[in-house]
This record gives structure tokens, C-alpha cells and sequence, in this order.
């Protein structure tokens, strides 16, 4: 009952007020990506949601623009050149997140699930198995079960484990525990450095 119907009204709830207390940094912020260098200051990204749906998930703008097909790609290292100097603040305080509100808002996201993959990466979604698939029978989250065992150096065949896990023990007490310990992964900045590829070959 919780994560079919409740998680949601939760979340609507959580977003609004989010975003009324929130919108003076989120413009601010705003400004400073756009003073800081060239582009939009959101970041726009097709990631695959609820039931493999695709849909659009914002971030605050990190890098230059078209930064994803350009260098490694999507995998981004200590001193990235791409990396703007706002980004590298907004990255390490995870602030680049906070556009995410609107998505949670939207129906496309929620605060706690799985993180949406991309649309190729690391693979497409007629390449999964019907287990991994399993992932997807929940909203994704801003931050989720995988992100508070390892965030950006989990490898994605464990980290789907870790995403189908959550789907069948989804609970409100796993996402109050999940929240406080994703407070201690952004105050102290920890695993928030990919460290190279983290999906294995076969």
C-alpha cells in the first residue's frame, strides 16, 4: 500500500514544500552557472523511469555543453576538464541535484527508488533481463539503495542487484533510513568520484 500509493502523495507533498522553501537558492544558483560559463543552466537528459518509460531528468548544468559526447563520455574523473567552477562546487555538494524536485513533482521521479539510467548506458532496455527489468516497477529516485552502498563506484551489475532489492523491500522505514544515510554520503562527499569504468566487460 505504501509504495503504490502513499510514497506518492509523500512525495508530492515533500516537492512542494522543497520548492517553495528552496526556489531563491535554485535561482541563484541558476545565475551562477549562467555567469560562469556558456549555456542553459538545466540539463536536460533522456533516462529510463517507471515501467522503462523514457523521460527527461534535470540537473543543474556541471559541465560545458555537450560534454557528454565529448572525452570519456559519460564517465567523469577527478579534474575533468569539463567540469565548469560552479560544477565543481554544485557536484560535491550534490546541489546539481535539486532540479530533480520538479521531476518528483512531475510524476516522473521520487525521492527515494532506484536512479534512472540512461537510455544506452549501460545498456539499452531490450538488453536487460526480465530480473533487471524489475527495477523499473518503481519510480526512480533522487537518491536510493544502490547510492547509499557505493553511489558512483558501484559496478551497474551490482547495482541493479541492489535497485531490484529495494523493490521488494520497499517500505517507509527503508526510505527514512535510506534518506538519513544519503544526509551522511552528502555531507561528507563520500564515494561522489567515478574512479573509472564501473561496468564490467563480458
Amino acid at each position: 500500500m505504501y509504495c503504490r500509493f502513499f510514497k506518492r502523495v509523500l512525495d508530492v507533498i515533500l516537492s512542494l514544500i522543497a520548492l517553495a522553501l528552496l526556489w531563491p537558492l535554485l535561482l541563484l544558483l541558476a545565475l551562477f552557472i549562467k555567469l560562469d560559463s556558456k549555456g542553459p543552466a538545466l540539463f536536460r537528459q533522456k533516462r529510463l523511469g517507471f515501467k522503462g518509460n523514457v523521460f527527461e531528468m534535470l540537473k543543474f548544468r556541471s559541465m560545458i555543453v555537450n560534454a557528454e559526447h565529448t572525452g570519456s563520455g559519460v564517465y567523469s574523473g577527478k579534474n575533468d576538464a569539463r567540469v565548469t567552477r560552479v560544477g565543481k562546487i554544485i557536484r560535491a555538494t550534490s546541489l546539481d541535484e535539486l532540479p530533480q524536485f520538479l521531476n518528483v513533482l512531475r510524476g516522473d521521479m521520487s525521492f527515494i527508488g532506484p536512479r534512472p539510467p540512461l537510455t544506452y548506458h549501460p545498456w539499452p532496455l531490450e538488453e536487460y533481463t526480465p530480473e533487471q527489468k524489475r527495477m523499473f516497477d518503481v519510480r526512480p529516485g533522487i537518491t536510493g539503495w544502490a547510492q547509499v552502498h557505493g553511489r558512483k563506484d558501484v559496478e551497474w551489475h551490482h547495482r541493479i542487484e541492489l535497485n531490484v532489492w529495494y523493490v521488494d523491500h520497499c517500505s517507509f522505514w527503508l526510505d527514512v533510513k535510506i534518506f538519513f544515510m544519503t544526509i551522511f554520503k552528502v555531507a561528507t562527499n563520500a564515494d561522489n568520484e567515478n574512479k573509472g569504468e564501473t561496468l564490467k566487460k563480458p
